[in-house]
């Protein structure tokens, strides 16, 4: 079968038709359980379209895919596609596959999030099965809950899903209001009516920094920062994007991550806004003697730039930073993203990255 040669999606349901398990997430890692680069994701997500046109990039490497139309033009279930996509996955690009199978996105997130590396897990089908399997999951599991929700919950007893799934509806409304309380309970009953959307905008864009060595310094981990800091803010402002929050990850020798989100003051896309950020949440980490093996950053909650309100400030040196950024975009743009970067992170002797509260400066400033 040629790339080309596409099945097509899904038809509509009838309205109250039961929906058929044919939703998949997949999760891709390397065989040595690293991340994949952005170009092995792209070519990823083209195999992916192999099967079905229907298919949601969750960058930097997952997906969710409703193959309910490719069912009968591949002559398999679900399960039989999974296993496809993951000996293709393995056999070309070297990529394990994480898929996780379910009626809806909820459930094949969720049976992807208890799954080994490389398994294939699937949702049973039937109310009393999915019951079952949501039964003793804690409430953190369910997307969309966050930290704060779960608190909420836990504080009147409703720790698992199976107690969130007990309880009244409008308990739950009046915990946490009347439009979150529902679709907790829906989701807490295996109910998620979102849709698989095809070529949706990026809410995202990551940036990853592997050291040659597991490092120590905590001054080379804010060089690499600076680093990333500037590539998110370069890459947002050519697509026309802001982003809102700010999320950093740091693994560790030993293959566990940290990871911490810091919301901005404003949508930005400026490299010194978000350089100072991620310099706060690598210090708010308290990292003294931690083996670190790469940092990753990544703007979260992105917006279209136009969308987004700039706070007018009067100070000279911040309109000056913005000048320095339009100039170095243009250079960029004409002589290739490597011709200009900040200064500090060329490496030279002796320089060491300004202490975590200090304001940064503009890219391809320097200190003296």
């Amino acid at each position: 079968m040629t790339p080309r040669s596409v099945p097509p999606a899904a038809p509509p349901e009838p309205s109250g038709a039961p929906r058929q398990p044919g939703m998949l997430h997949v999760r891709f890692r390397t065989v040595d359980g690293t991340p994949v680069s952005a170009g092995c994701f792209e070519q990823l997500l083209g195999l992916l379209a192999q099967f079905t046109p229907v298919i949601e990039a969750l960058p930097p490497d997952a997906a969710l895919v409703d193959v309910r139309g490719a069912l009968r033009y591949f002559d398999r279930d679900a399960v039989g596609l999974a296993e496809l996509v993951r000996l293709r996955a393995l056999a070309w690009h070297g990529v394990r596959c994480t898929i996780g199978i379910g009626a809806n996105p909820l459930l094949a997130r969720m049976a992807a999030q208890g799954a080994a590396p490389g398994e294939i897990r699937a949702v049973p089908e039937g109310a009393p099965a999915v019951a079952a399997f949501l039964d003793r999951r804690p409430v953190s599991a369910l997307h969309g809950v966050g930290p704060a929700t779960a608190r909420a919950l836990c504080a009147y007893g409703l720790d698992s899903v199976g107690r969130i799934a007990a309880a009244p509806p409008a308990t739950l409304q009046r915990i946490l209001g009347a439009r979150t309380g529902r679709i907790v309970y829906e989701r807490a009953r295996g109910i998620d009516p979102t849709p698989v959307t095809p070529n949706a905008a990026a809410r995202s864009m990551g940036a990853e920094h592997r050291f040659h060595r597991d490092e120590l310094d905590p001054a080379r981990r804010r060089r690499a920062l600076l680093s990333l800091a500037d590539e998110l803010g370069a890459r947002m402002r050519a697509s026309g994007q802001v982003a809102r929050a700010l999320t950093l990850t740091v693994r560790y020798a030993d293959r566990s991550t940290t990871t911490r989100t810091r919301r901005l003051d404003g949508p930005t896309a400026h490299g010194p806004a978000l350089t100072e950020a991620a310099y706060a949440l690598h210090a708010a980490l308290g990292l003294q003697r931690a083996r670190v093996r790469s940092v990753a950053l990544r703007a979260e909650d992105l917006c279209r730039a136009e969308r987004a309100a700039r706070q007018l400030t009067f100070d000279p040196s911040d309109d000056k930073a913005h000048r320095i950024e339009a100039a170095v975009d243009r250079a960029r743009a004409r002589f290739g993203t490597g011709s200009v970067r900040p200064a500090a992170t060329l490496g030279q002797t002796g320089w060491t990255p300004p202490p975590p509260g200090s304001k940064p400066l503009g890219p391809g400033v320097n200190r003296p």
